[in-house]
């Protein structure tokens, strides 16, 4: 069975995140969409609350792909997740050549320390200029965001910022 990793902070997850997932759950066997749990950063959604948001996306992505999409939280290196969760294999989607420049290093380095491979996806054309902190800035400024995010996310998003 071929294990893949999905990692970020998803906060909050976003339909660039949800285009990489149901691209990598068709590539893969398994997908562990695993968020970032780093008490250091401010977040405006809890853990808990990502992983709820996650759980629903996850399960809808299993439902219309036929594979297997869960979710899980790391904290420490991901390439210890990684070997304890059985994944050979790190997703990273990549929005520009920035990204690229940033992962590149990244993914080179966890070869290294754990001979775990980075598969980059290059954000679709409609989602490229899509990150969570830009629709988190938008939105607490009163701008409509929807069109970036899944239904049920967008509702939680409103409901956080009151």
């Amino acid at each position: 069975m071929s294990t893949a990793v999905f990692p970020g902070s998803f906060d909050p997850p976003t339909n660039g995140h949800l285009d990489v997932i149901t691209r990598a759950a068709a590539a893969f066997d398994e997908v562990i969409v695993a968020a970032g749990v780093n008490q250091s950063k401010q977040r405006l959604f809890s853990v808990e609350e990502r992983v709820e948001m996650l759980t629903e996306l996850a399960a809808a992505v299993s439902a219309s792909t036929g594979g297997t999409v869960r979710v899980g939280t790391f904290e420490g290196l991901l390439v210890d997740y990684c070997r304890a969760e059985g994944a050979g294999v790190i997703i990273k989607g990549l929005r520009s050549g920035g990204d690229y420049d940033y992962e590149l290093q990244m993914a080179q380095m966890n070869r290294k320390l754990s001979g775990v491979d980075t598969l980059f996806v290059p954000a679709a054309p409609e989602n490229g200029y899509i990150s969570s902190s830009l629709v988190k800035e938008i939105a607490k400024l009163g701008g409509e965001v929807s069109a970036f995010l899944p239904p049920s996310v967008h509702a939680r998003l409103l409901a956080k910022l009151g």
